[in-house]
């Protein structure tokens, strides 16, 4: 098989191929450190991802978090 048609067939089955990336390094990792620690390597993962998508769509969300967590104006 040649580069050409394995780079055809990953542009137009692109989730697919990212998914099987993602279950293979995950597979790997739990043979390699175990469940929960992947598993928390997994959660954080998303907080952060979660977090940083916040913060590019809105740049006052850690402002605006700061602001309900604490009292006005302490961390200025």
């Amino acid at each position: 098989m040649n580069f050409d048609k394995i780079l055809a067939y990953c542009t137009v089955h692109k989730g697919e191929v990212i998914g099987a990336i993602i279950g293979l390094i995950l597979a790997v990792m739990i043979l390699i450190i175990g469940f929960f620690k992947v598993l928390f390597i997994a959660i954080f993962t998303g907080v952060g991802y979660y977090i940083g998508k916040k913060i590019h769509e809105d740049k006052d969300y850690v402002k605006n978090l700061l602001d309900r967590v604490l009292p006005p104006g302490t961390y200025r």
